[in-house]
């Protein structure tokens, strides 16, 4: 299933992509796409609902995140190697885990707001990991039964706050709008393996990143087993597992987002973002 949310910022409706690729409401069968709706009951029950009988959603709305409530947006770095060598680091002997504020979550073609005073805002495809079940002390062999699904994720980061100064990665993480995600979250049925799968960001029609999450340091079953070792990964909680090279950071010289420009970025399966890039007002 891909499930998603639409409608203005804060007043989304749950939805159904269906297989003729129509978008249908879902807010007559689950509240919303978080919490209780992704345990893995309830999205068997889902896929027992005949997707005919729901509400076609005339237009095209606009979309939101694809899911909601999520308690911790937690990220991985370095997790490409080619990626960790253009930026310049070595290759991580254990995941290199941050966060990004969960006010950072926006829709797939929301605009990316430019932060003030930022001079090096900057872009990363990623493939997002969506919890659908209390995970803790996860063993590897079992961490795939705790996913829901899968979506992209732009992990917008502003390299100046990250990396100088102080160099603390959240600051540079964590604007608004730095956190789109969807456009559907895709059931993990769906997904045969997400050690398979390309991914590819453009700026103004230009191909910056091309990779495929085959070229992981750590696949996403260590990831959900690892993270769970330190905290309780909850229904909604999102991962984000690492971007292939390409980054604007890594160009040589550096080359950052201006207001004026858009992004096209998307994975093979999982959907397409689109985001016009402007300044902060």
């Amino acid at each position: 299933m891909k499930l998603l949310r639409y409608g203005p910022p804060g007043q989304e409706r749950p939805g159904l992509l269906d297989p003729e690729g129509r978008l249908r409401d879902l807010s007559g069968v689950i509240a919303d796409v978080g919490g209780e709706a992704l345990l893995p009951q309830s999205l068997a029950r889902l896929r027992g609902h005949a997707w005919r009988e729901l509400p076609l959603v005339a237009g095209s709305p606009r979309l939101g995140p694809c899911v909601a409530g999520t308690g911790k947006f937690l990220c991985i770095g370095l997790n490409y190697a080619d990626h960790a060598a253009e930026s310049g680091m070595a290759a991580p002997a254990e995941p290199v885990v941050f966060m990004k504020a969960t006010s950072a979550i926006c829709g797939p073609n929301d605009d990316i707001v430019i932060p003030r005073g930022s001079r090096k805002t900057d872009w990363e495809v990623e493939l997002g990991v969506i919890i659908g079940q209390t995970a803790k002390h996860v063993a590897l062999e079992r961490a795939l039964e705790h996913v829901a699904g899968y979506c992209v994720v732009n992990d917008v980061s502003e390299r100046e706050f990250q990396l100088e100064g102080t160099g603390q990665w959240v600051k540079g993480k964590s604007a608004d709008t730095f956190g789109p995600i969807g456009p559907w979250l895709v059931t993990a049925d769906e997904v045969v393996d997400p050690q398979a799968l390309e991914l590819f960001l453009e700026v103004d029609g230009q191909r910056r990143q091309h990779g495929s999450t085959a070229s992981m340091i750590f696949p996403v079953a260590f990831l959900v087993s690892y993270l769970s070792r330190f905290m309780r990964l909850l229904p909604g909680d999102i991962i984000s597992t690492g971007t292939p090279p390409g980054v604007g950071h890594g160009q040589r010289p550096p080359v950052y987002l201006r207001p004026g420009q858009g992004m096209r970025l998307g994975i093979s399966g999982l959907g397409e973002q689109r985001q016009r890039v402007v300044a902060d007002c």
